[in-house]
Parts: structure tokens; sequence; C-alpha cells
């Protein structure tokens, strides 16, 4: 009974083995910017058509130590009636993620799609909370394809013929 450590229903129990892990050390906002540049009038109700919303996704990692990687998840976008900007946000959500018993063909995978689709509910929410505390009903972004993301970025690096981001 004393050879192994009980799990403790939340993931208190330490790995054992070689279980592959990912583990959040630290996650915070590293940036944080929301414009609402026609206010008050962007805050008036508008007949017709609702707002064309863009949004742009982009996912960076840094190697800290043989085992953990800075991840940031970049979230940009605005919202705009008629090419007039309603608001405008950018939100940088980084984390500290140590990586141990994963074949080293699936680290660079793993710190491109799991670290981020880990980091986006968070993003997601500030954007959300950003947007309803500048006038603006929340905006919840739909959740993101980071396999398919992970693809079209490894699509472009070949077609680029540059090294893989890290």
């Amino acid at each position: 009974m004393a050879d192994s450590p009980a799990a403790n229903g939340n993931g208190g129990g330490m790995p054992q083995g070689d279980v592959p892990t990912i583990n959040a050390l630290a996650q915070y906002t590293k940036d944080l910017s929301f414009e609402n540049p026609n206010a008050p009038r962007s805050l008036q109700p508008k007949e017709g058509q609702g707002p064309q919303i863009n949004i742009q996704v982009n996912v960076n990692a840094q190697q800290l130590s043989e085992t953990d990687f800075e991840v940031e998840l970049k979230l940009e976008g605005d919202a705009k009636v008629q090419n007039e900007v309603l608001f405008a946000f950018e939100v940088t959500y980084a984390g500290v993620f140590r990586l141990l018993n994963i074949p080293a063909d699936q680290i660079h995978p793993a710190v491109m799609i799991e670290c981020p689709r880990l980091l986006f509910p968070f993003a997601r929410q500030i954007v959300a909370e950003a947007v309803r505390n500048g006038g603006f009903p929340p905006l919840y972004i739909d959740p993101i394809d980071f396999v398919g993301l992970y693809r079209q970025k490894m699509i472009e690096q070949q077609g680029a013929q540059g090294p893989l981001a890290s």
C-alpha cells in the first residue's frame, strides 16, 4: 500500500514511471488591449445587420529548459459595422508548461496544440469580459481547431523551407 501514491481525484497523484504528462506550472496575461474608439456613438443601437467580427489566432512557444516551455496564445480581433470599428481587442495569454515522458517527435505538436488548447478557455474569458466591460454584449469566441491551425502552420513553413517554430 505504501509502494504507490494514491491519486486524490484531482490530478494530485504523482505520475508513475514513464506516463506522458503536460503540467501547467503558471498561466498569465502578458498583454491586454481593448479599444472602443468611437464611443459613445458605437454604443448606440444599430439598425439592420449585426457587426462583422474578425479574429486572428497565433501560437508561439519558447523552450525554457529541457522540459519547460513558455507558450503564448495571441487572440486579436475587432467588430465593425459598415467599416466603422465598434471595438478592437488583443490579448496574449501565456503559460509555462512542463512536458515529461513525451517522445521527442511528439514534443513540438504537444507544445503547439495541447498547450494552447489548455490556455484557450482562459483567454476566451478575458476577451468576453473586456468586450462586456467596454459596453457591448460579451464576445464568446468559438472553439479553435488547434490541430488544423498547427497543420496549416507546418504547411506554410514547409513551403517557405524554414525551420520549425518552437
